[in-house]
């Protein structure tokens, strides 16, 4: 510490909290250890009755913990990410629009097991909205030593951001509702309005929406339709499961679709089906996507409007995190669900 004339601090580093005290109206913390004075500070400074200050004095190889967390920030965050002004040596990271969050986390373990560094997250492969609040960023002391944030630099050289949103692609949707007894008018369709309020989350568009009935060709012929008119996306409903009667696994294989999963380590969801199609993902979706707030489907379809492509190793980790606790509220994705 060094004691220094007030209006010769500007820029430097305060060494101790200053009281400030406003008889009747405010007592507590005018400016913190640590606070970078600024010229605008000077009168305040003054007014609180410190014609001197003690100001922290950092050693040459040492960065204060505002910089710090500035150059943390510029290095961790990708696409779609930015953070915020530094307070009190912390950033927020926010996600610039919506999308979906991508974390590599050993990445964010390994800048972490530096020591000295606190980076924050939420769980990745998750929806989050524009500005949600994706983490935050400061270091441990009052300044840490350059050498952190170089070797923190050193591991992200060359690889992949840590953290980035994907933006969400507007995808032309055909949904094939199946079920004779909705076909032939005994039931409503009530599936159906369910994948249109899904999809409608994304800004996207339904092409085409058709019912038909339990009958393999009829199902494979509509699917074949919907890829030949532009579709970029197809959602089969129903007729998942094992009974003799449930065809719409055998009419997604019989169209050539490359069956990435027929079955998922997820509860509600299970029974869920997902395919490429000459590059079209498809969905046989079973009957819980219909009365289950959230199944499978809202774990995966994300993913799919981020452009990402689904591999059966993606399905086999869900199983991780994949028990839905059916909430008396739901607040996916604020919770465990999906999350692996």
């Amino acid at each position: 510490m060094k004691v220094v004339k007030t209006e010769e601090a500007v820029g430097m580093v305060l060494g101790h909290d200053i009281t400030e005290i406003v008889p009747g109206a405010f007592k507590g913390v005018a400016f913190k250890k640590g606070h970078v004075i600024k010229s605008e500070d000077i009168e305040r400074l003054l007014r609180i009755g410190k014609e001197h200050i003690y100001i922290f004095e950092m050693k040459e190889n040492e960065i204060h913990e505002d910089e710090a967390a500035i150059s943390l920030g510029k290095l961790v965050c990708g696409e779609g990410i930015h953070f915020t002004e530094p307070r009190e040596g912390k950033i927020n990271i926010l996600a610039k629009e919506k999308g979906l969050l991508k974390i590599d986390r050993d990445l964010l373990d390994a800048v972490n097991d530096l020591g000295d560094i606190c980076l924050a997250t939420i769980h990745g492969n998750r929806s989050i909205e524009k500005d949600g609040l994706i983490g935050g960023c400061r270091v441990i002391p009052l300044t840490i030593h350059k050498e952190k944030i170089e070797s923190a630099a050193e591991i992200l050289k060359d690889k992949k951001p840590m953290l980035q949103v994907k933006p969400f692609k507007r995808l032309k949707t055909a949904v094939i509702v199946t079920g004779s007894e909705v076909y032939k008018g005994r039931i409503e369709d009530k599936f159906g309005p369910v994948i249109e309020k899904k999809i409608a989350a994304f800004d996207s568009e339904i092409i085409d929406k058709t019912i038909v009935p339990d009958e393999l060709d009829v199902i494979k012929d509509n699917i074949l339709k919907c890829k030949d008119m532009g579709a970029e996306l197809i959602i089969v409903t129903g007729g998942m499961s094992v009974d003799p009667d449930d065809k719409t696994p055998g009419a997604i294989k019989a169209t050539g679709a490359d069956i990435i999963a027929y079955g998922t380590p997820v509860l509600p969801g299970a029974m869920l089906l997902f395919a490429y199609l000459d590059g079209v993902p498809v969905f046989g979706l079973p009957g819980c996507v219909m009365f289950a707030h959230t199944t499978a489907f809202d774990i995966l379809l994300p993913r799919v409007f981020a452009g990402e492509k689904i591999v059966r190793k993606d399905i086999t980790r869900m199983g991780y995190g994949g028990q839905c606790l059916k909430c008396e509220v739901c607040t996916f994705p604020n919770c465990h669900f999906g999350k692996y």
